[in-house]
């Protein structure tokens, strides 16, 4: 058995470096994870390019960035469309150097796809249905498939143009945004957990498939983290907890939602090709215990 040798202060500052001048592209880079993320690897030293639908969001991220000496490069770009995408990839390999580290964040739900009750009731089927009601026979069709496109080929376009690159080159790490429900099935959102389930299984499958070229692949499942969105559902007008809000935290050991600089540590570890250099294919949940626990 060969001696066990243990690492040097100099080694730990050195691993800390891992990020310097690296090219890190983060899609849904204005929202409120994966902006947190983009600014935490711009103060690593990665260089970061900023994709998203919006720039109005973009923008004040790429300002944080710069305020603290960092390198940001923001890109208009809807991440289902792959001429879009690999128009995009070559800017960025211009600007910036080839892609080191993606992060798959961009997705969300529709409102159209999700529905008002937790359960069947003959109310959604009959003739004097309220325009209110909205059970699973009433969903959009195409708004399901909305919600499906953005959460799943969005993820697989940009590990398409990306990955690419990155087979070619021999090395890089691909992080995937999959989610709690992705292996717990949470009420009124079949559509958004069934695409989420399927980044999970992507991403074991895309894990095995790049790892003869040197390209690791895991992602992280975020529980409940509150942003816009979300602070409307879980919490009421006067910062009290909604019934749905409690009903969360009753199954949330942590008794907390989530904050954007609690997801920053699991992100940097999967990213860090010398931490985690022996995983890939993994989702980390970072959760406060939500899925470890029944309420019980």
């Amino acid at each position: 058995m060969p001696p066990i040798v243990l690492p040097t202060l100099q080694q730990n500052i050195m691993n800390n470096s891992y990020f310097q001048n690296k090219t890190a592209v983060v899609t849904g880079a204005g929202g409120t994870l994966c902006s947190a993320v983009a600014i935490e690897l711009a103060r690593l030293g990665a260089k970061v390019a900023l994709l998203g639908r919006s720039a109005d969001k973009l923008e004040p991220v790429a300002a944080a960035i710069r305020s603290a000496s960092g390198t940001a490069l923001t890109l208009s770009v809807d991440v289902t469309e792959a001429a879009a995408v690999e128009t995009a990839r070559r800017i960025i390999t211009k600007e910036l150097g080839p892609c080191a580290l993606l992060i798959n964040g961009a997705g969300g739900n529709q409102m159209d796809a999700v529905t008002t009750t937790t359960e069947f009731s003959p109310e959604e089927i009959s003739g004097s249905k309220p325009d209110t009601v909205r059970g699973f026979f009433n969903l959009n069709p195409d708004r399901f498939l909305d919600v499906i496109r953005v959460n799943t080929l969005g993820t697989v376009i940009p590990c398409q143009v990306f990955g690419r690159e990155m087979a070619q080159l021999g090395r890089g790490a691909i992080l995937n945004f999959a989610s709690m429900n992705s292996t717990r099935p949470l009420s009124r959102v079949p559509a958004y957990g069934m695409a989420k389930a399927g980044v999970v299984n992507f991403t074991q499958w895309l894990a095995a498939y790049l790892a003869p070229a040197g390209v690791r692949v895991n992602a992280v499942a975020p529980g409940f983290f509150l942003n816009d969105r979300s602070r409307k559902i879980l919490m009421t007008e006067d910062g009290a907890l909604s019934a749905r809000g409690q009903n969360v935290m009753a199954h949330t050991p942590m008794k907390r939602f989530g904050e954007a600089q609690d997801l920053l540590g699991a992100v940097c570890w999967l990213l860090d090709d010398e931490r985690a250099a022996f995983v890939t294919g993994i989702t980390v949940a970072v959760d406060g215990g939500f899925l470890g626990s029944s309420g019980i």
